[in-house]
């Protein structure tokens, strides 16, 4: 799966596609944010529906470093989120 990194107030970010599909299948996809500081990490997610590509990988390739950042302000904790299995 591919991913990017971007880097949001001094924190480093790991992006990717979720593996989970929902209802909308290619109208609404999710992207999982992982920033790993010293030992511990933070895992955030976020849906959004694509303007362009209707594939996810593709969809990602297409976001700017500025919609991320943006997506992520918009993002939800692990824990509240079933694509990350609503762990910690």
């Amino acid at each position: 799966m591919p991913s990017r990194t971007i880097t949001v107030d001094g924190r480093s970010w790991e992006v990717f596609p979720s593996g989970r599909v929902t209802q909308y299948n290619r109208d609404e996809f999710a992207l999982v944010f992982v920033s790993r500081n010293g030992p511990e990490r933070e895992v955030r997610v976020v849906r959004y529906s694509p303007q362009g590509a209707r594939w996810r990988d593709q969809s990602l390739a297409e976001l700017s470093d500025a919609d991320l950042a943006r997506l992520l302000a918009h993002s939800q904790p692990s824990a509240t989120s079933p694509e990350a299995g609503y762990l910690k």
